[in-house]
This record gives structure tokens, sequence and C-alpha cells, in this order.
């Protein structure tokens, strides 16, 4: 039989009280999940980094390879996702502490389920579709003006992530998005001077037309991936999210090899790598710091959708799109003129407004939560 205490709460029979049980179940639990939230930040900022390496390197990458000599438009597409082994590292990491831990589930449940599987692959087609428009889009484009096209790849994901997932805005992400967009669209201003040498008025339009293209569907790949995640939300972990891009990659780099194979490109790389500018040691080697790069790029951006949004991601990476125009201007002596410098600083100002936001929400969380106790 229990006794009751002065204070009100029914003594349990290791002294405790149930209101003190209470408290202290509540007191782990807020401290279970500010633990979560330290180690979701640490992987939040693990892939802004590989994102940012990713963003600004790939496109000045891919570009040396058409600047010295290259002409086909399906290697370096698939140099954007054929970074994809380097997946099995971590991965492999992850299965063996996860096999060594006994408080973990069976080792079957590590693996992502078949529906998460069958998502993976219908974006990565879309994803292998995506790469060979980027492709053409920068075989006609310098880096500066593509990187200010494809940034514009944050209004789609803003009118997707509405449309798939119904993303809530905030004063601030409405403001990043409107800063973004316009610093994009100041950066097309006074651009028709800057087409690459050999590059007919046919070819630079059908080049912008195509990174728009490619832009619009990278707008919708985000969020679909977004709504993968979220309908997996109960067995979705960090080691899915490696698994899912694997797959990813994988099926966008198939695509990328068929078109190779029909296009007969296997047969003369050979040949284009004779006659590389850089000589053919080089030729071999910037394709393959291209692919590990673009890897970069490609990982991170789908791990800040899986720690973050959608939207978020994209806000990033258009932030950082930009700074491929001042890499552009440094690295291969392209135009940077005022209105590029005004994009960028405007771009900048849109990041901070969204990561302001960002950061008043998390602290009301944390408030709302400490309030509750």
């Amino acid at each position: 039989m229990s006794t009751v205490n002065i204070e009100g709460g029914s003594a349990l029979s290791n002294g405790t009280t149930d209101h003190e049980s209470s408290s202290t179940s509540t007191s782990l639990q807020l401290k279970h999940n500010m633990k979560s939230l330290v180690v979701k930040y640490w992987i939040l900022l693990m892939n802004a980094a590989l994102s940012a390496i990713g963003y600004v390197g790939g496109p000045l990458l891919l570009r040396l390879y058409f600047i010295y000599g290259g002409k086909r438009k399906w290697i370096p597409a698939l140099l954007v996702t054929a970074g994809f082994p380097v997946l099995l590292i971590p991965i492999s990491i992850n299965y063996h502490f996860h096999r060594r831990n006994p408080l973990g589930s069976s080792a079957g449940k590590f693996f992502i389920s078949w529906k998460l599987l069958l998502t993976a692959t219908a974006i990565g087609l879309l994803n292998g579709i995506d790469n060979f428009m980027y492709a053409i889009g920068l075989s006609f484009l310098p880096v500066s003006t593509s990187s200010i096209v494809y940034s514009t790849y944050l209004i789609f994901i803003a009118f997707f992530a509405l449309l798939i997932i119904r993303q809530s805005f905030t004063p601030y992400s409405v403001n990043s998005v409107v800063l973004m967009t316009l610093g994009s669209i100041l950066l097309g201003i006074r651009q028709n001077g800057d087409r690459p040498p050999g590059v007919s008025g046919g070819q630079y339009l059908l080049g912008f037309l195509m990174t728009i293209g490619a832009a619009a569907l990278l707008g919708l790949i985000n969020p679909c991936t977004e709504l993968a995640f979220t309908k997996a939300a109960k067995n979705i972990t960090y080691s899915s999210v490696l698994q899912f891009q694997f797959f990813n990659g994988l099926i966008a780099s198939l695509f990328c090899i068929v078109g190779m194979i029909i296009n007969k490109d296997f047969a003369a790389m050979s040949r284009e790598a004779t006659e590389f500018g850089l000589g053919e040691s080089k030729y071999y080697a910037v394709l393959v710091i291209a692919a590990v790069v673009c890897q970069m790029s490609f990982l991170g951006s789908v791990g800040m959708v899986f720690c973050s949004s959608a939207l978020a991601s994209g806000v990033f990476g258009a932030m950082l799109l930009p700074l491929g125009t001042v890499g552009g201007a440094i690295v291969y002596h392209e135009k940077f003129s005022g209105e590029k410098g005004i994009s960028l600083a405007m771009c900048l100002w849109g990041f901070a407004s969204y990561f302001y936001g960002s950061y008043r929400d998390t602290k009301k969380q944390i408030t709302d939560s400490q309030i509750c106790i």
C-alpha cells in the first residue's frame, strides 16, 4: 500500500514521488532532445561544408574540361554523380558499428526499405537527365553565367516545396527567396558580351535554356527527396540517407553511361585525352577529381534536405553558386562586373536572412520545451 506524501504525490517504492519521477523523466527527455539537436546540427554543418566545396569547385572543374578541348556532353554529365562509390566507405563504417552495437536493432533493419529504394531509383533517373542538361549548358556558357542562371533553381524549389510538401514560409524565408532571386536576375543583366570564343549565338541560347531547364528539374528533385524522407520518418537515419544517395547516384550514373555508349563516348575518350590542352595524364586527373568534388555537392545537398528542408538546402546552394562567379573571374579571368558584385551581396544578405529566421525558430522551440516542463 502506498503512503501519501505531504506535497501531494504518492511515494514510490524507491522513495521518490510520482511528481519527482515525472519531472526526472521530462528532464531526461529534454536532455535527449538537446543532444539530438546538437548531433543534427553537426551533421548539418558537415553537409554544408561538403556542399560548399562541391558547388564552388564542381563547375570550375567541369568547365576546365571544356576549356582545354573536351567536347563531349555525356562525360561531364556522368562526372556529376560518378563519385557515388566513395559512399561505400561511410556506409561500411556505419554498418560495422551497427553490427557491433548490442543495443541496436537487427542488422536487417540497417538497410533502406524497398519503397525508399524505388524512390531513389526514380529520383536517380531525374538526376541523370538534370546532369545532362546542366552539362550542355556549361559547355556553352562561362562558369560565371552558368552559376548565375542555375542559382534560379531556388525559385523552382520554393514553388515545388509549396506544391508538394506544403512548405511553410516565414517573413525571413520569403525575404531570402526574393533577395536571392533578384540577385540572380541582376547577374543576368548585360551578360551578352561574355560569350566564350567559338560559341555561336544559337549555342549560347541553347546553353541558357538548358541551364534553366536543369534548374527547374533540380527544383523538383529536392522537394521530392524531402517528401521521401518524410514518408519514411520512422525508419530514416543518416545511414539511410547515405544508402539513398548511393542508389540515387548509381542510377543517375547508369543513365549517363547508357548515353555515353549510344554516343560512342568511351571510344572517343582516348583520342580526346591525347588532344587535351593540359596533357593526357591531367585529362584523366581532371575527370577523377571533378567526379569526387561533384559528389560532395550531391551528398551535401541531400544531407541538408535530411537535416533541415529542401528550401534550406536550396537557399544555401543558391548562396554558394554566385561564389562560382567569383571563382570563374579569378581562375579563368572571366568578367566580374559591378552587377555581379551587387548580386553576390544580395545573395549573402538573403542567406543571412534565412539563417537568422531559422535560428529564431529553433530558439523559440527550445524555449517552449522548457516552459512545458
